[in-house]
This record gives structure tokens, C-alpha cells and sequence, in this order.
């Protein structure tokens, strides 16, 4: 797994290398993605192969508990209803606004480059997935990137299930994987071309490497922690808060086996130094185009300056207690069922499921002063950890009739997501089979009203050319933009156009005498041109 993890991050970075060489070409694209396939099918074959024996054999014995069966079915049917929503076209907000929408602009420039206004302005920003979705994008199409977004989610519940083993039997293991999986806001992520499964997936696969570091006691295991920490960093700069957490358990590691203080000051540089040399390249690339290696945050545009209020001890308890039951893209209520058995039962705890109950505790005060603005998907990279907690309980639970109701409040939430997005996923099935039309469907579910844009009824299509350009003014969602244009966020003096589109908003009146010549009350777009002439700006 920490192979696979690192080829991807490899993968990621060859694709960027072109980007910044302007030679992002689907040709090139898909001939280096095609031959970078067949060299780690070749040389990574006898690990995968071990791994994916290992992993089945692990399932296969777990199977003689009459409950494994159980939680091994509502995973694998909540994945085909994953599945169902990955396969069908994209209405996530912020992939159609900017994580699909990005990488479609690198590959119409054949280059990775800084857009610069006030829309796209996480075009700086370190995008390890993004990148994988150049790939997808150049060789298929979104679906292919939701699929990717899918399987990052996969990958984050083996190594879940991986980790879980050090501490669990299969069966308890598989309850770890249910409890996370069955995540409203998993299932969610699981159907849209986002990062945040990535980011879950480099997660888990650093905590994972710190206890092969706390069993084994070997460095190395300290530094593919590092790696994947730096990977998750990559995918999404908030995972810098993680480095606080791992630091902390790192230093408990340090006290509980009596190591020097100078063995600890050095191992957690190196730590340091290997989380932020991964991202390094983004860094520099925004220093270079903004001065400043984290744009946008510490500016206007993002401010992420520390906020005196967050120390209100009732904003605190506040803003907990909603992260459990109140977010927009919801969490799981098992967590918070569970939390005052963890208290309860933390003194009976093994040494590693303590620090696992560290590393949680941390991560909601991590979360609580980063920014937050997108609902459960901003405390997803800890969930699997959340999860081994309740797995924990499941454990020390010794009294069997409240073990089977508390499994049984583990079954009935999972029951209850998988026939929530199960309802939610079938819009999806006339598009995939055939009996709806992409645009007939686009033109009944995205919200026209809230930024998207779809050329639903081929106008721009049939009478834009390719030689000519369009001004956009009030387009928020551009991905399925279909006509060559530019963005009044970007646009600047000297850029040539014909037409101008608003979707939303006012006409500018500095174009007061252009003639209205289309207009769509459904998507709210309106089309002007000044006699069909090329206008510089």
C-alpha cells in the first residue's frame, strides 16, 4: 500500500513536470500514463499480488463469524451504490467550479499556469489529485476522474482495515471499515470528482506508518509516515494540520520508550523537513507567481487568520456538538453515540488505541481552528480513526446483549445510508444506461440559479466558433463550458472577443450598445454581440 500510495504521488508529479514544461497534449498524456501503467504493473506485481492475497484471506477468515458476513455485504453494497453515483455525470459545486474546471484549463493550454482573478485563485495551490484528474480528463472525461475519487475511497477503507488489523480480530476490523464507509459524507465524496478521500486515504496511510515506527522502532517507518503526510499536504494544503497531531504522538512515542531529547529534536526535523519537501514544488510555483508559497490563504481573498473568538468556550462546545449532528454533508451519529463509552472505557484501552484516542482528540481541535467551510468533508481524513474508536468499544464491550445493540446501532445507521443514497444515486441510472441524454439531464439537476452553466440547447455550440471568443460576466461553474472564452475575473487589457455572455447579473454598462442576440431563461444566460466584430477589452 505505501507503494501504491507513493507511484501515485509519482504519477501526480509527472504529469505536473509537464504541465510546467507546456507540454500537457492528451498524446503525450496518455502514451506516458500508459507506459507508467505497465512499468508498476511490472515491477510492483509480486507485492500487489501478496497484498490483495493477504487482504482476501483476511475476509475469507473472518467470514466464520456469522456477523462478518453481514458487515462484509453492506461494505461491498455500499460501494456498488458509490459506484452507481460515480458513474454518472458530475454535479458536485466545487468540482465543477474549480477541481475539474482547472485541470480542463491546463489541458486547452497545454500548461500548467497561475489563472489569476478572483474565481480560480486555487489555481496556486498544491493539487496532487487535480493532477490525477488531468490524466483522467485527457483520456476520458469526468467520469474517469469520479472514478479515481471512488477508488481513493476504497484504498482509504483497506488501509482502514490494514491499520485496524494491529489492534483487532478480522471481525472487529470489518466493523472499523463499516462504521466509516456507511459516512453519509463518504458516500457523498464517493460519487464526486473532490480530493478529500485522497487526502483521507494519505491520512490513514501516515498513521499507518507511524505504528509499523511505534512497533517496529525502525526510521524508516518514521519517514514513509513523512511521505504520506507530505502526499496528503499535496492534495490538500489543510492536511498541514496533521503534522501538529503526528508531531505530538511522535513525541509520546519519544517519552513512553525513553529515547534522548536529541534523538527526538532530530527525529521530528527530519518529520518536518520530509512533510513540507513533498508540496515543495507548489510552494515554489506560487511563491514565484504570488510571493507568497500558500496563496491564497493570508490574503483577501482567504483569510486565515486566527480569530480570538474561537476561544469562546461556548462557541467551542457549540461548534463541536454541530460538527457531530449539524453538518451539511453529515458525519456519522455513531461517533458521538459512542463518545461517552470511550471515556468510560479509556483506562482499559490498549497503549495504542489511547493514542489513537490522542490523535482523535487532536484532530477535532485541529479541525475546529483551520478553516471549515465545506461541512463533514473538512473532519473526513479523520474518520478512520474515529472509527477504530468505536471498533475499540466493540471490543471491551463485555456484556454480549449490549454489544448486539450497540452492533446494531452500527447496522441500522448503515442501513439507513446505503437506502439514503441509494434513492439519491438512481437519478443517475437513465443517464447511465442510455435512456437519458447528458444534457437532459444536466439541464434537470444542476442549479442554473447557484452558478452552473450547461449549453443545453447547443447554441453556443452550433454558433460559436472556434476562431472566436467569449466574455463571461456573473459564470461562476465553468467546466462544461463548451465554446472558447475568457472570464472578467482574468480577462485584461488587449484580449480580443466577439461576444459577451452574463448569467445572473447586469450587462456592463460600458458595453450598453451591444445587441442582445440569444438569450436562455432557464440557464439565465444571456448573449450580446456589436455587429459579430472582434472587440479588444
Amino acid at each position: 500500500m505505501f507503494s501504491l500510495a507513493i507511484l501515485i504521488g509519482i504519477y501526480s508529479y509527472i504529469i505536473f513536470a509537464l504541465g510546467l514544461s507546456g507540454l500537457l497534449f492528451k498524446n503525450y498524456i496518455v502514451s506516458i500514463t500508459v507506459l507508467y501503467l505497465l512499468f508498476c504493473s511490472y515491477w510492483y506485481r509480486k507485492p500487489l499480488t501478496s497484498f490483495v492475497i493477504i487482504f482476501f484471506d483476511s475476509i475469507k477468515r473472518a467470514r466464520n463469524n456469522v456477523l462478518a458476513p453481514i458487515f462484509i455485504g453492506i461494505f461491498f453494497l455500499q460501494a456498488f451504490i458509490n459506484l452507481v453515483g460515480a458513474l454518472g455525470p458530475e454535479l458536485g459545486f466545487d468540482a465543477l467550479w474549480y477541481h475539474l474546471t482547472i485541470p480542463k484549463l491546463y489541458l486547452e493550454n497545454h500548461s500548467v499556469f497561475y489563472i489569476p482573478g478572483g474565481l480560480l485563485y486555487y489555481s496556486l495551490m498544491p493539487k496532487l489529485t487535480e493532477m490525477l484528474y488531468v490524466g483522467a480528463l485527457a483520456i476520458n472525461g469526468e467520469i474517469l476522474a469520479k472514478l479515481i475519487h471512488f477508488s481513493f475511497g476504497l484504498l482509504a477503507s483497506i488501509a482502514l482495515y490494514k491499520l485496524s488489523r494491529k489492534f483487532f480480530t478480522p471481525k472487529i476490523s470489518l466493523i472499523s471499515v463499516v462504521v466509516f464507509y456507511s459516512n453519509l459524507v463518504v458516500a457523498w465524496q464517493s460519487t464526486t470528482a473532490y480530493v478529500d478521500l485522497a487526502r483521507t486515504f494519505f491520512e490513514i496511510m501516515a498513521l499507518w506508518g507511524f505504528f509499523n515506527f511505534w512497533k517496529k522502532r525502525e526510521k524508516k517507518w518514521l519517514i514513509e509516515s513523512a511521505v504520506m503526510l507530505g502526499l496528503a499536504i499535496s492534495t490538500k494544503l489543510l492536511a498541514i494540520g496533521s503534522v501538529l497531531i503526528m508531531s505530538i504522538l511522535i513525541v509520546t512515542y519519544f517519552i513512553y520508550h525513553r529515547k534522548s531529547v536529541k534523538n527526538l529534536f532530530i527525529g521530528l526535523f527530519v518529520y518536518w523537513v520530509i512533510c513540507l519537501l513533498i508540496p515543495l514544488p507548489w510552494f515554489v510555483y506560487s511563491y514565484i507567481h504570488s510571493g507568497n508559497p500558500v496563496y491564497p490563504f493570508f490574503t483577501d481573498i482567504y483569510n486565515v487568520g486566527f480569530n480570538i473568538a474561537l476561544l469562546n468556550p461556548i462557541k467551542i462546545v457549540v461548534d463541536i456538538w454541530g460538527m457531530f449532528i449539524e453538518l451539511s454533508d453529515p458525519i456519522s451519529p455513531v461517533y458521538i453515540i459512542f463518545l461517552p463509552l470511550v471515556l468510560v472505557l479509556f483506562k482499559k484501552l490498549k497503549p495504542e488505541i489511547k493514542l489513537i484516542a490522542i490523535y482523535s482528540f487532536l484532530a477535532i481541535i485541529v479541525w475546529y481552528i483551520t478553516p471549515r467551510t465545506g461541512g463533514g468533508r473538512f473532519i473526513l481524513p479523520y474518520l478512520p480513526v474515529f472509527s477504530i474508536l468505536v471498533a475499540a468499544v466493540i471490543e471491551k464491550t463485555k456484556d454480549k446483549r449490549f454489544g448486539l445493540v450497540l452492533i446494531s446501532v452500527i447496522l441500522i445507521v448503515s442501513f439507513v445510508t446505503i437506502f439514503y443514497r441509494g434513492i439519491a444515486n438512481s437519478r443517475y441510472i437513465p443517464a447511465i444506461i442510455g435512456l437519458q441524454s447528458k444534457s437532459d439531464f444536466l439541464e434537470n439537476r444542476l442549479n442554473f440559479a447557484f452558478g452552473d452553466f450547461y449549453d443545453i440547447d447547443g447554441y453556443f455550440k452550433n454558433n460559436i466558433r472556434l476562431n472566436e471568443k467569449v466574455l463571461l460576466y456573473g459564470f461562476h461553474n465553468l467546466y462544461y463550458i463548451n465554446f472558447p472564452f475568457l472570464d472578467s475575473s482574468w480577462v485584461k487589457k488587449g484580449d480580443m472577443f466577439n461576444y459577451i455572455a452574463t448569467q445572473n447579473t447586469d450587462f456592463p454598462k460600458r458595453f450598453k450598445d451591444w445587441e442582445l442576440i440569444y438569450q436562455n431563461p432557464k440557464t439565465h444566460v444571456k448573449l450580446y454581440s456589436k455587429g459579430g466584430i472582434k472587440w479588444a477589452y
